[in-house]
């Protein structure tokens, strides 16, 4: 440990990281501060860094406590340590750099940053607009998590009947995430007409409980299918990590037995739980990536049949 008030110092891997002002309490009514976030993250890295390696990052930054102002931080600054991955990137101005996040000493660092969610590409820096994940978000209109199952099991067995493996995360926030592994063989544009096209169909399946309307006022009392994370930079929540919402939740990889259990929230475990999820590791046997094309025409052919 440091001095009182001074930087707490981890060595983690390669790399001792400080994280300073570690008594800062980032989460006011659970006392969590900085240093157990930057614990929680060291914890769960070994789970966590497969899902964020290679891919660029939005760090959720929130210096001031989750009760102050945060912000969305793209570019990297010039203090970040040269050892910390970096990739620049097109945007339609200029370039960005964009974070990796490439092994535990990273991720502890990012926590020492007040980084309290990275968010993370659906793709990789190598080959950004091919991304080789497509993500639906399930957002409810409010907490009702009941209306959250019923949709998710409704998308899987769509999903079921285009030959597309799929993979449930709670959000820690209200919903869940469906994502489903993708070969990098299709750009961005073309994966996200085809989640377009899915969820619309889906809706029309159910249209007195799913919409695809983007405007809240359309949407009533039915649940959003959101495809719009499936878009060059675009992001969604990582795997692991902590939302900045009081009890510290997380977002967390499900299997879809346990879509079953009664107890089950989007908010289920909170970094209070960082040895049951290090126990547990639903996504252990993913599977692989598979190419939309397919998927694509038995999509149509759902379509036209009604």
């Amino acid at each position: 440990m440091s001095p009182q008030g001074g930087p707490s110092a981890y060595r983690v891997g390669r790399h001792t990281v400080e994280v300073a002002r570690p008594d800062k309490v980032l989460f006011p009514e659970d006392g969590l501060t900085k240093a157990g976030l930057a614990d929680y993250y060291r914890r769960v890295a070994r789970r966590m860094v497969p899902h964020l390696r290679g891919r660029p990052l939005m760090l959720e930054q929130h210096p001031d406590g989750i009760d102050g102002p945060g912000f969305m931080r793209k570019d990297v600054p010039e203090h970040f340590p040269d050892w910390l991955a970096t990739a620049e990137l097109p945007k339609a101005d200029g370039t960005v750099t964009y974070a990796l996040c490439e092994d535990a000493a990273s991720l502890v660092y990012l926590a020492g940053q007040a980084c309290v969610t990275p968010h993370r590409w659906l793709s990789r820096a190598d080959r950004p607009d091919h991304p080789d994940r497509l993500v639906l978000d399930l957002d409810p209109p409010g907490d009702d998590f009941d209306a959250v199952r019923r949709a998710a099991r409704r998308l899987r067995t769509l999903l079921d009947e285009l030959e597309l493996p799929s993979l449930p995360m709670t959000t820690g926030s209200r919903g869940l995430h469906v994502v489903v592994p993708l070969l990098r063989r299709d750009t961005f544009d073309d994966v996200r007409a085809f989640a377009r096209e899915l969820a619309e169909l889906l809706a029309d399946r159910y249209p007195d409980e799913l919409t695809t309307a983007a405007r809240k006022r359309e949407r009533g009392r039915r649940l959003y299918l959101d495809v719009q994370r499936n878009g060059y930079g675009q992001t969604a929540v990582a795997p692991y990590a902590v939302r900045a919402r009081p009890g510290a939740p997380v977002a967390a990889p499900l299997s879809w037995d346990e879509l079953d259990d009664p107890e089950l929230t989007a908010r289920r475990w909170t970094v209070a739980d960082a040895d049951e999820l290090l126990d547990r590791d639903p996504w252990r046997d993913a599977p692989r990536g598979h190419s939309p094309a397919a998927a694509r025409r038995r999509l149509a052919a759902l379509r036209e049949g009604g």
